[in-house]
């Protein structure tokens, strides 16, 4: 198994600056069907982290009636349907709702999902849908949610265990889903197959409510950027989304500054973040 540290130089060349030539089309659009009746703040974050970490446009997909909620925070998102370069979907989206693949492919927005062939990434409710797509995927459980997707592909295994061993279960993961695993936690590691990227230790105040949102929301938006260079080179995925995971450590702790922080405050602090990176 190969195992690499990440840097802020090895985030620098995943960070793709526009050029004088680009438009909002081809600077990447991200699909984002995120958020619930039951986690409205989810699509709140998803979009503001994403719109943070720069792209084109944000597509947003609503089925609860959040639409105002986005864009009373980010009114430049599009809550039309149309062409992406990548797609996120799950966070804020109950696991038990769409438990099962036909189910989700039936619901009006996750049809296009698999229609195009773009970088996708899966978050929380969504998870289920490992390895049911052709094109490049990745999932971004936390220890619990890792647990239960094995489980439920007949691996038994504890969050404990995983939380314990968390190199030797994001690759078994990755391995036998066949997508790229950003396990989250303390100590974040990205798996792709026998490749293994590892984090320096998170901030601990990042342990609060709606920071895996956000870390989707980046991860998506460098998804959706950088989608030439993943549908390319099958290793750019985990090295995006071990860049995602380096900037929202960044932005955690020059928001924080050893004091507590909300998921929102870190979204603020995403620019200056990738700034000091850049």
């Amino acid at each position: 198994m190969s195992t690499r540290q990440w840097k802020a130089r090895d985030v620098a060349k995943c960070i793709i600056i526009p050029s004088d030539l680009d438009n909002k089309y081809s600077r990447g659009v991200l699909g984002a069907i995120t958020g619930s009746a039951r986690f409205p703040g989810a699509a709140v974050l998803t979009c503001a982290s994403a719109s943070a970490t720069g792209l084109g446009m944000i597509r947003f997909h609503s089925n609860s009636g959040l639409a105002h909620l986005v864009l009373h925070s980010n009114p430049e998102v599009v809550v039309q349907p149309g062409p992406v370069t990548a797609w996120l979907a799950g966070s804020g989206i109950e696991s038990n709702r769409y438990s099962d693949f036909t189910t989700w492919i039936r619901h009006r927005w996750f049809t296009l999902i698999s229609k195009q062939s773009v970088p996708t990434i899966l978050d929380a409710g969504a998870l289920s849908l490992a390895g049911k797509f052709s094109h490049p995927t990745l999932i971004t459980p936390h220890a619990g949610e890792l647990a239960r997707l094995l489980t439920s592909r007949g691996v038994d295994v504890t969050s404990e265990a995983i939380e314990g061993n968390p190199k030797k279960w994001a690759v078994k993961a990755s391995q036998l889903l066949g997508v790229v695993v950003l396990l989250k936690g303390s100590r974040t590691v990205v798996a792709d197959g026998e490749s293994l990227i590892e984090l320096t230790i998170s901030s601990p105040w990042l342990a609060t409510a709606g920071t895996g949102d956000v870390l989707a929301g980046i991860v998506a938006a460098l998804a959706a950027t950088n989608y030439i260079e993943i549908l390319n080179d099958s290793k750019r995925l985990s090295e995006v989304a071990a860049s995602a995971a380096y900037i929202h450590n960044s932005a955690a702790l020059l928001a924080s500054r050893d004091a507590p922080i909300s998921a929102t405050r870190i979204v603020d602090f995403i620019p200056d973040a990738i700034r000091k990176i850049l």
